[in-house]
């Protein structure tokens, strides 16, 4: 796979799991929402990472990890570090029973529309960078 192959390959599959964010938002399925939500970002910043380094993103999901790996952290507002800090938890906490029920507490349809739209608005925020 080329470069322009692989960013696109990341760039894809992120604006897939932004459409099933907006379908679980539509039946109004919160902690899924916020668990695609950070997928999009995860995989939008390994894009960021396949155009900047010649090595495949590492498999990981910690959000400031790739961002720090190919250089996007020191670029990003004080508000995209807390965003993306705060979105990383999702990945863990939507896999885990005895989080679930916390987290249920925190998301419904206000903040989920908030995780969406902020989740959006870096997502191009990253892509202008590339």
């Amino acid at each position: 796979m080329t470069r322009e192959e692989n960013i696109q390959y990341w760039l894809d599959i992120a604006d897939s799991d932004l459409e099933v964010a907006e379908d679980l938002y539509k039946t109004q399925r919160w902690l899924y929402v916020a668990f695609m939500c950070h997928q999009v970002v995860e995989k939008t910043l390994k894009a960021f990472w396949s155009a900047k380094r010649e090595d495949i993103p590492p498999y990981i999901h910690n959000h400031k990890r790739l961002a720090e790996g190919c250089g996007l952290y020191e670029q990003m507002s004080e508000d995209q570090k807390d965003f993306i800090n705060a979105i990383s938890t999702y990945n863990i906490q939507a896999r885990y029973p005895e989080y679930k029920s916390q987290l249920a507490q925190i998301l419904n349809q206000k903040e989920c529309r908030y995780i969406i739209d902020t989740t959006k608005e870096l997502r191009s925020w990253i892509k202008s960078k590339l």
